[in-house]
């Protein structure tokens, strides 16, 4: 059974800093092109930043110089840094884990970013 556990959201000041991170059990975790999404209220979810097996990143502009994503093969789990957090960050944040045709999600966690 593929789960993706997320932790390390919370409520946060502006110009704060969370550390997000997503445990994975069930899959090559090595294999996978890992993920965080978020979704906001009223809004669909989008892409914030991914990584994949080669350890190659990509980033959405707006997160671009705040948000960094990294993985530990050996945990299993993949992280993401937030810094400089702005009030527009609040979401659920939501972890990704895709494979080909094999993609799964977390059940996301909230960040809250007061302003």
């Amino acid at each position: 059974q593929v789960q993706l556990v997320e932790s390390g959201g919370g409520l946060v000041q502006a110009g704060g800093s969370l550390r997000l991170s997503c445990a994975a059990s069930g899959i090559t975790f090595s294999m996978y092109v890992m993920g965080w999404y978020r979704q906001a209220p009223g809004k669909q979810r989008e892409l914030v930043a991914a990584i994949t097996s080669g350890d190659s990143t990509n980033y959405a502009d707006s997160v671009k110089g705040r948000f960094t994503i990294s993985r530990d093969n050996a945990k299993n789990t993949v992280y993401l840094q937030m810094n400089s957090l702005k009030p527009e960050d609040t979401a659920v944040y939501y972890c990704n884990a895709v494979y080909f045709r094999y993609r799964y999600w977390g059940q996301g966690t909230q960040v809250t970013v007061s302003s």
